[in-house]
């Protein structure tokens, strides 16, 4: 089996025709937030990958899902990369409530109609975690009036839904619990910025049971959210994975260039995929806990490390500076050094992982 096939062999499985699709545009048009990509993706069903087929879904498994993302990162990296964040937010939702009958109405709309989810905890302030809640929520004699901005990242313009932390009033005591509101992108007071992608919520209303709070889930919401960045980090290091794949492909492909040097950069490459396919099968096996996420984690660290090795010497081997190839080559080198930049850092998260292997929880930063 040649390299990427199995990848693309699986889309070609659970989302015929896109990646002929892709294939037809320009990487420079694929790259751009207002080019096609993200109509090729809902259009292909993609946004349905990770709903089960009993709510209209694909039902991947997140081995199909690993090899889903690292397809679609060798064609459209960016593209990649801003639906993981949907894919995350699909995975996660169905572990937010403890209405099944809500869960599965809101996955089987979504499906059905080709919708995009986005996640709005990940906030650009000093000292803030990854899952610091950025809205406020209120009861109110019409509903829960949320109030607040966050920054989706590429998806703010694309969502349908979003997922955004809050915090409220305690229903069963005095203070405040964090929340997690599920906010349709049509409901009035609801704005999105078209250069910083911030998305304003003024006074939104919505019905109770789309807020969910910590209590309602035992005061494990937090947990919930944090076991379940697995998936994200297990998808965006496919994402990346993906792109670093077009440029192996390309020096696999290249007779020019000696046996050895290919072999390297093959076995470097599959050993990262293969890392990452067993936190999948974990994920698969058992669905994500803690032990699952640090598992991702050190696969994610140890795939960045591999990276700085392959991709820069990929570079190298392919060589012919100023031609439209090689820009292209420029473009994902650079997109793939990006896996460092993504949540969790390994610099934040240095701190908590010493902390959990000395028997502590395990906390994001």
């Amino acid at each position: 089996m040649r390299f990427l096939e199995r990848e693309r062999v699986t889309v070609a499985k659970l989302l015929p025709g896109l990646d002929k699709s892709l294939r037809a545009v320009s990487p420079a048009e694929l790259a751009d937030p207002s080019g096609p990509g993200i109509g090729l993706f809902c259009d292909s069903g993609a946004p349905g990958l990770l709903v089960p087929t009993a709510q209209q879904g694909r039902g991947a498994s997140a081995v199909d899902a690993l090899r889903v993302q690292c397809a679609l990162g060798s064609r459209a990296p960016h593209l990649a990369a801003a639906t993981t964040l949907h894919h995350y937010s699909i995975a996660t939702l169905a572990g937010l409530s403890t209405d099944e009958g809500l869960v599965s109405m809101l996955l089987e709309g979504l499906a059905s109609g080709n919708n995009l989810v986005t996640f709005g905890f990940a906030e650009e302030r000093p000292g803030a975690g990854v899952l610091s809640p950025s809205m406020t929520a209120a009861d109110g004699p019409d509903g829960v009036r949320v109030d607040g901005v966050t920054r989706p990242w590429s998806l703010a313009r694309s969502m349908d839904l979003l997922i955004a932390g809050a915090t409220v009033y305690r229903s069963d005591g005095p203070g405040e619990e964090p929340a997690v509101a599920l906010v349709p992108a049509e409901s009035e007071g609801v704005s999105v910025d078209a250069e910083s992608g911030q998305v304003t919520l003024d006074d939104v209303v919505l019905p109770p049971e789309m807020l969910v709070r910590s209590s309602d889930l035992g005061g494990q919401l937090e947990a919930r959210l944090t076991s379940g960045f697995s998936w994200y980090q297990l998808l965006m290091t496919g994402s990346h994975l993906g792109a670093a794949g077009a440029l192996v492909e390309r020096v696999l492909l290249d007779d020019r260039v000696p046996e050895s040097e290919r072999v390297r950069l093959l076995v470097e490459s599959e050993s990262a995929m293969s890392a990452a396919e067993g936190v999948a099968h974990r994920i698969d096996d058992g669905g994500t806990d803690e032990s699952t996420l640090a598992d991702s984690l050190y696969v994610r660290y140890f795939v960045q490390d591999v990276l700085s090795r392959v991709v820069p010497r990929a570079v190298e081997l392919l060589g012919h500076p100023g031609s439209p190839a090689s820009d292209e080559v420029g473009r994902l080198a650079d997109f793939t050094n990006g896996l460092a930049l993504q949540p969790l850092a390994r610099s934040r998260m240095t701190g908590p992982l010493v902390a959990y292997l000395a028997d502590g929880p395990l906390t994001i930063a």
